[in-house]
C-alpha cells in the first residue's frame, strides 16, 4: 500500500515536473479566442488603430497645409470705385514683382472672384450690387518672414492706399491652433487605451493566478521557478493578444479605408491633404505588435511581483 502511494506521487510528480520545465501551456487553462480577453484585445487594438490614424492625418493635413502657405501672401484693394480698385490692384501687383524673392504674381480677375464666392453668396454678389476687393496673390522662393511681410506692405501702400496685405498662413492660425488640439487628444486617446490594455492584463493574469494557485505552490515545491511559470502565463497572453490583435486591425483599417473615401469625396483642400502615407500605414501596422509586447511584458511583471509574495 505504501509502496502503491509512493509511485503515485511519483507519478504526479514526474507529471508537475515536465509541467513546470516545459513550459506547457496546460496551467492556464483557457481555449484560444473564446474567453474575453483576445476580444478585449481586438476592441483596443482597433480603438487606437482609428485614433493613431486621426493623429496622422491631422499631422499631414497641417504640414501640407502649412508648406503650401508658408509662402504665400495675398492684397486685397478694398475700394467702392470700380475702376480705382483695378488701377490700385495692377500698381500693387507691378510694385510688388519688383521686389527681390517674388516668384510669382497673380492678379486674380473679377471672373475668378465671382467663381469662388458664387456658392457661398450667388450670383447676385458683384461690382453693383457689394463691391468686391481686387485680389493679389503673392508667392514667395522661401518661407515669408515678418520683416518681409513689413516691406511689401510699405511698397504696396505708396502706390495703393487701400490695400491690405495679409500672409496666408495667418488665416488659418486658429484652425491649425484647433488641429493642433485635436491631434494631442488622438495622442491622449492611445495613451489611455495603453492603459486600459495594460490593466485588462494585469487583472486577467491576477484572476488566473488564484484560480491556479494551489497548482502553483506545488510546482514551486517541485523545483519549478518563478520563470517557468511566468512563462505559461505570458505564452497564454501572448497568443490571446496576437488573435486579438490581428482582429482588431482589420477592423480599425476597415473603418479607416471607409472613412477616408467618405472625405475624399467631400473634395476640400485642407481634407485632400490628410491622406496617409505609406509609413503612416506601417505605423498603424505596428499597432498590434506593440500591444503584443505590452500585454507579455505587463504579464510576466505581474506573475513575477506575485509569485515573490507567494514565497
Amino acid at each position: 500500500m505504501a509502496e502503491n502511494a509512493r509511485s503515485g506521487f511519483g507519478v504526479i510528480g514526474r507529471r508537475l515536473r515536465s509541467l513546470a520545465g516545459s513550459g506547457a501551456p496546460d496551467l492556464v487553462q483557457q481555449k484560444r479566442l473564446t474567453g474575453p480577453m483576445p476580444w478585449v484585445f481586438a476592441i483596443m487594438v482597433a480603438l487606437t488603430v482609428i485614433a493613431a490614424a486621426a493623429g496622422l492625418a491631422l499631422s499631414n493635413m497641417v504640414n501640407s497645409a502649412a508648406d503650401a502657405l508658408s509662402g504665400g501672401a495675398t492684397v486685397q484693394v478694398v475700394e467702392a470705385n470700380a475702376a480705382e480698385r483695378d488701377r490700385q490692384a495692377r500698381e500693387a501687383a507691378r510694385v510688388i514683382q519688383a521686389m527681390p524673392g517674388v516668384a510669382e504674381v497673380h492678379l486674380v480677375s473679377q471672373d475668378e472672384i465671382q467663381r469662388l464666392i458664387e456658392p457661398w453668396l450667388g450670383m447676385s454678389i458683384g461690382n453693383e450690387a457689394i463691391p468686391v476687393p481686387a485680389l493679389v496673390d503673392v508667392r514667395w522662393s522661401s518661407p515669408i518672414t515678418g520683416e518681409r511681410l513689413g516691406q511689401m506692405r510699405h511698397r504696396v501702400r505708396q502706390v495703393a492706399p487701400a490695400a491690405r496685405v495679409d500672409a496666408q498662413s495667418t488665416w488659418l492660425k486658429p484652425v491649425f491652433s484647433a488641429i493642433d488640439s485635436l491631434q494631442w487628444l488622438a495622442l491622449a486617446l492611445v495613451g489611455l487605451i495603453g492603459c486600459a490594455l495594460a490593466a485588462a492584463v494585469l487583472l486577467a493574469v491576477r484572476t488566473a493566478l488564484g484560480a491556479n494557485r494551489d497548482t502553483i505552490e506545488i510546482v514551486h515545491l517541485l523545483g519549478g521557478t518563478d520563470s517557468q511559470i511566468a512563462r505559461l502565463f505570458q505564452r497564454s497572453i501572448g497568443f490571446d493578444a496576437a488573435g486579438g490583435g490581428a482582429i482588431g486591425l482589420a477592423a480599425g483599417l476597415v473603418v479607416v479605408v471607409l472613412l477616408g473615401q467618405r472625405l475624399d469625396g467631400l473634395g476640400a483642400g485642407l481634407v485632400s491633404t490628410g491622406a496617409l502615407g505609406s509609413l503612416d500605414w506601417a505605423l498603424l501596422v505596428l499597432v498590434p505588435v506593440v500591444g503584443v509586447l505590452l500585454a507579455v511584458v505587463t504579464a510576466r511583471l505581474t506573475v513575477m511581483r506575485a509569485l515573490k509574495r507567494m514565497l
